[in-house]
This record gives C-alpha cells, sequence and structure tokens, in this order.
C-alpha cells in the first residue's frame, strides 16, 4: 500500500501544484508567494524566507497530499466497494477534502472569512474533485483491487 500512496501522492500532488502555481500566476501572485504561504501554514515566518520558504511550501504541500492519499487508501482497504466505482468515489472524496482544507483547516489556521468567496469555491472544488479526489481513487482503484485469477 505505501507505494499506491507514493504514486497518488506524486500525480496528485504535481497535478494540483500545477494548477495552484497557474491561477497564482493567472492573478497576479506568483507560485513563489503561493508556496511560501503554504509554507506559512504550519511555519508561520515562511512568508518571509524567500527561496527556501517557497521550497518547504512545496514540501508541505506534498506531505498534506500524502496524508489525504494515505487516508483514502485506509478507507479503501476497509471499505472495498470505494474501488468498484473510483469516478464516483474520487468524486466524494474530493468534496471531503475540498470541505476539510477550505471550510476547516485553512479558515481556522489564517483566521479567513467563511464563506470564501464564489470564484474560490468553483476554483477550488475543481482542484479538489479532478485533480486530487478522482486520481487517488483511479490510482487506488488500479493498484489496490484484489486481482482475479483465471
Amino acid at each position: 500500500m505505501g507505494r499506491t500512496i507514493a504514486i497518488a501522492t506524486l500525480v496528485a500532488g504535481a497535478l494540483d501544484i500545477l494548477y495552484a502555481a497557474m491561477m497564482s500566476s493567472i492573478f497576479g501572485r506568483g507560485p513563489a508567494a503561493m508556496l511560501r504561504t503554504v509554507a506559512s501554514g504550519p511555519f508561520p515566518g515562511a512568508t518571509e524566507w524567500g527561496a527556501p520558504g517557497s521550497v518547504l511550501g512545496l514540501a508541505v504541500h506534498f506531505v498534506l497530499m500524502a496524508i489525504m492519499a494515505a487516508c483514502f487508501m485506509i478507507a479503501a482497504r476497509n471499505w472495498p466497494a470505494l474501488l468498484k466505482k473510483p469516478i464516483h468515489a474520487g468524486i466524494a472524496y474530493g468534496l471531503i477534502t475540498y470541505v476539510v482544507m477550505n471550510w476547516l483547516v485553512v479558515p481556522i489556521r489564517f483566521d479567513s472569512p467563511l464563506p470564501p468567496q464564489p470564484r474560490a469555491i468553483v476554483s477550488q472544488l475543481f482542484a479538489h474533485i479532478a485533480l486530487v479526489g478522482i486520481p487517488i481513487a483511479m490510482i487506488a482503484a488500479r493498484t489496490l483491487r484484489p486481482r482475479s485469477i483465471a
């Protein structure tokens, strides 16, 4: 299961951070500043750390993604039905990760106002469902499903 978690972490993590970098660039903030903000979750001073803060933000992002991937893999081991319809499971898991991150973690850590802005809701739902939940569920279904013996 460790290999599956690692693959899911790398795939979903790369998709999500590339999307975040693209969105940050589009809205004039830039990927380096976005990554320093990610790092500032557990390390509040990271926004002032320049390139090392950005590298730390990338590491924090992938640690969070590993936690998300591991949680899904554990759930899939306990409820194998999640592996039968990975698109459905991925959509549901994407919604769960969206709620946890955007309605609990981020507002508590950064004192962000609720509800988020409509554009942020749409963007984050897309990222959590299409770039995190579905890829993690698809990888789990492909690698964790018991193989039938012919």
